[in-house]
């Protein structure tokens, strides 16, 4: 080989792992998106402990109290993704690295996806204390299921929208009104499929249908963004 050969270029697990590593290290010393969203969603939980003057919440509506408070607490994180990027001219530098630019989409939807379930550890017990019954524990296992889908499908959705609005210039502003329309097929699957476990007679079986329908939204649209997010980068 010759001595003047250009070097390999880093393979790209390697370079979303260190992407990941650099963005988690990164909240962990700001702090900025998880305890946001965390106190977000406890609050807003809180709020309607006290402002639905109820026992417990069963069926729709304690379903549609968890994915809506969710869905906008997730939408604190999106504003926070790139914002790294933007300020220190992480995207300039990253251009012109020689690595696959969907690496740096597939990075910060797996950080949005830790963001999530981080922020869930917490706010689901303090849900379930506050907003469900005597027993809120029994369809904890088929709820993990549920979650799974529809946060993988927020964090790709999430991620697509967080680089368009940081690319705006207004992030705060158009994150928001891009995201809900793009989140209703999943909030509506999430939740649809999270009623009959929260049925105050017992949870029911999870419902194929609706699991289905949030898999195949996640992975059509994981496809779009991976097709769409370089020519993201170069606007």
């Amino acid at each position: 080989m010759s001595a003047h050969a250009p070097p390999h270029p880093p393979r790209s697990s390697a370079v979303v792992a260190a992407l990941i590593r650099k963005d988690l290290r990164l909240e962990l010393r700001s702090g900025e998106a998880v305890p946001a969203m965390l106190l977000f969603s406890v609050s807003t939980f809180v709020l309607f402990h006290f402002g639905l003057d109820r026992e417990a919440l069963e069926g729709d509506l304690a379903s549609g109290v968890l994915w809506v408070t969710l869905l906008f607490a997730s939408v604190l994180a999106m504003n926070r993704l790139f914002v790294a990027e933007r300020d220190e001219g992480g995207f300039d530098g990253f251009l012109l690295a020689p690595v696959d630019r969907t690496t740096l989409f597939v990075a910060k939807a797996v950080v949005l996806l830790c963001f999530l379930v981080a922020v869930e550890l917490v706010a689901i017990p303090a849900y379930a204390v506050l907003l469900l019954g005597p027993s809120p524990w029994q369809a904890m296992p088929e709820l993990l299921v549920v979650l799974a889908l529809a946060d993988l499908g927020i964090a790709v959705v999430g991620t697509l929208v967080g680089a368009l609005g940081i690319r705006t210039g207004a992030p705060d502003l158009i994150v928001p009104i891009i995201t809900l329309p793009l989140m209703l097929p999943i909030v509506i699957g999430a939740a649809q499929a999270t009623a009959p476990l929260l049925l105050e007679g017992g949870a029911e079986a999870l419902s194929g249908r609706w699991l289905a329908s949030l898999g195949l939204y996640d992975m059509v649209f994981a496809l779009i963004a991976l097709a769409v997010f370089d020519f993201l980068l170069e606007d």
